[in-house]
């Protein structure tokens, strides 16, 4: 096989067992927590931790991925991942369990990062939309089998088995990487790392995501402000930098800048959906989970059939345009979302699922290809450390935005028939508000449209 060919397939598998291990785990909360004597709050951050830890590590990532090779951080994270995921399953505390999340988390933010870098850096430019395509349709497929697969898994093999399901085929991926693929690649081989810009940076995105996860208590409020000041703090220590871990002067370039605000929108728009719906089914209409989980498959199936069609338009159309027309498709799918309660077909439901399928794949590949075009080859490492910083903290956003909605029309409440109703509201009013980030990621894809000229 065709090195380069064979980097997609790696980077593919890898992407897709990195959504494996996030969306399959979150199926089997219940059964951990009851094993563990987790409360609600705490079997939350099994999920939680994952999207924190990735966002924070996402940026510094990027610069230590591309000073010490992708490929040699590719193999280190993946043996770790390994690793972890054995302890994982021999822990006997909720405390050692979380730590061995926190663990993953890491070497999941570093795969993130490297698996995409490669595939830049192997594929010319007039490739590259249709195999980041091919890549993202890895992660679609995932997001469509974690359920299925994590529910069968664990109801015939218990919760350990979800856990181990990767590594079998994580060591294959480690034996590719090591006997059949030479190539290495180092971009910041003679630049020292940002310590400096990398401590601020985690330390203000820790606070900002904890923060905005509590944000209906004063704590929060307190916590999101010192977050975003140091986030601030963060961007004037890059500005003088001369290596900066994350440079601030990416986002002059309006191409990048509106493809990444674009990319941050949908998935605070989109994110939580899954979530919804989820709810949706199991408690309004009544279904079992594995009905429901049959039903959620409809919308990434939309997605993993259009990825790959949208990564090669994206090499022919302008990129933007597709985007848009995505997240336009997403705009109208959530309008529809808004209106779901008890009397709701579920023919209504199916439909404005796979619009919003349509939409969401449609937008992610192009969007994608024109963040890691418009950089500089030697900085595609930086370029896939904003994707995953972009992506992990739009979708921890968007549950906070979920999380903060059901605190405020709901109250802390356990969810059985009474609260329906307010569940309802609450899924409605959060579909409401999502459409407004939908609108602003077609604005945002409008504005890029318009920076073709100049970049």
């Amino acid at each position: 096989m065709e090195q380069k060919k064979l980097i997609l397939l790696i980077c593919t598998v890898l992407s897709f067992f990195t959504v494996f291990a996030v969306n399959a785990v979150t199926i089997v909360i219940p059964t951990i927590a009851a094993e563990y004597h987790m409360n609600n709050i705490v079997q939350n951050w099994i999920t939680i931790i994952f999207l924190l830890v990735v966002a924070v590590l996402s940026v510094p990532a990027g610069q230590i991925s591309g000073k010490y090779g992708l490929k040699k951080v590719t193999i280190i994270s993946i043996i770790l991942f390994i690793i972890i995921s054995i302890v994982n399953v021999l822990v006997t505390s909720q405390e050692q369990f979380l730590i061995c999340r926190l663990i993953l988390g890491i070497a999941l933010a570093f795969i993130n990062v490297t698996s995409m870098a490669m595939i830049v850096s192997a594929f010319p430019p007039q490739e590259r939309g249709t195999a980041l395509g091919i890549n993202i349709t890895g992660v679609y497929v995932g997001l469509s089998l974690s359920p299925v697969l994590g529910g069968i898994l664990n109801y015939n093999l218990g919760w350990r088995s979800v856990v181990l399901f990767g590594v079998p085929f994580l060591f294959v991926i480690l034996a590719l990487l090591l006997t059949k693929i030479d190539e290495e690649w180092i971009t910041f081989e003679n630049i020292p790392i940002d310590i400096k810009g990398s401590l601020s940076y985690g330390f203000g995105m820790a606070l900002f995501m904890y923060g905005f996860t509590i944000l209906n208590q004063p704590l929060g409020i307190a916590l999101t402000v010192i977050g975003i000041v140091s986030l601030i703090i963060f961007a004037f220590i890059e500005l003088k930098q001369k290596h900066p871990v994350f440079d601030i002067r990416f986002f002059k370039n309006t191409k990048f800048l509106s493809a990444n605000f674009a990319s941050l929108s949908a998935y605070l728009a989109t994110y939580a959906v899954t979530t919804i719906l989820n709810y949706h089914l199991q408690y309004i209409k009544g279904l079992d989970s594995q009905t429901a989980g049959i039903i959620l498959l409809v919308a990434p199936l939309c997605q993993v059939v259009l990825a790959p069609i949208a990564g090669r338009l994206s090499d022919r159309f302008i990129p933007q345009i597709l985007a848009a027309i995505g997240m336009g498709l997403g705009t109208v799918s959530l309008i529809l979302f808004s209106f779901l309660d008890k009397s709701t077909p579920l023919e209504f439901l199916i439909v404005s699922m796979v619009i919003y399928g349509i939409g969401f794949g449609l937008f992610s590949p192009p969007n994608t290809n024109v963040i890691m075009g418009s950089v500089p080859p030697k900085d595609t490492s930086i370029a896939s450390a904003s994707v995953a910083t972009m992506r992990t903290v739009g979708q921890a956003m968007s549950m906070g935005i979920l999380t903060l909605v059901f605190a405020f029309v709901m109250g802390n409440v356990p969810i059985v028939e009474k609260y329906y109703p307010l569940l309802t509201q609450s899924c409605q009013i959060t579909c409401i508000i999502c459409v407004v980030l939908c609108i602003l990621s077609v604005f945002a894809s409008f504005v890029g449209i318009k920076s073709n000229a100049s970049n």
